[in-house]
């Protein structure tokens, strides 16, 4: 048998509309005949409530409701990752300063111009490789008639030879992707 909601206020040191919201937004359980466990409540109570919020009068200590295991991660996840159905409010409140301290990292690194944009990047890459095969692919008509004199052979054959390598040696190139993740 539990106590009524006057009683189970009374010997928690608060108001008993504290403890009605409490039963109305499910933070502490109510028995089937309308009263109130004082073991379970009082764990509940702790477990849901912010310990800075709490009444410097209340003597309690801070008991973490026992949480379930919980099943092995399908992904790896961050200390960020939102917290689960069963967390407390420690846990959950934990999560949200390091997610707070992730953001305000980011953006004091991007005030530092330390942080590259992911698609100026990418462009910036594909601008570069651009011009490099250009240089590459008109490189051949230049020096095949210098290189063909010195070695005493045909232009246009050494052209037509520079030409064939440096365009199987770019499409070995053209394969590789660039990764920024």
């Amino acid at each position: 048998m539990g106590l009524s909601v006057r009683e189970y206020a009374r010997r928690r040191g608060v108001s008993h509309t504290a403890v009605r919201k409490a039963v109305q937004t499910g933070r502490i359980p109510q028995e089937a005949d309308g009263t109130i466990d004082p073991v379970k409540a009082d764990a509940a109570w702790d477990a849901q409530t912010d310990p800075g919020r709490r009444a410097a009068s209340d003597p309690k200590p801070v008991i973490e409701a026992p949480v379930s295991p919980a099943p092995p991660p399908q992904r790896e996840t961050t200390p960020a990752a939102p917290a689960s159905a069963g967390a407390t409010f420690a846990q959950a409140r934990t999560a949200h300063e390091v997610a707070k301290a992730q953001k305000a990292r980011i953006q004091v690194d991007r005030l530092k111009e330390e942080v590259v944009d992911r698609a100026r990047a990418t462009a910036l890459v594909f601008k570069l490789a651009r011009q490099e095969r250009d240089a590459w692919i008109t490189w051949p008509a230049r020096v095949a008639g210098q290189m063909a004199a010195e070695i005493g052979i045909d232009p246009h054959l050494m052209q037509t030879l520079l030409e064939a390598h440096v365009h199987a040696h770019l499409d070995e190139l053209a394969a590789i992707e660039p990764n920024f993740r």
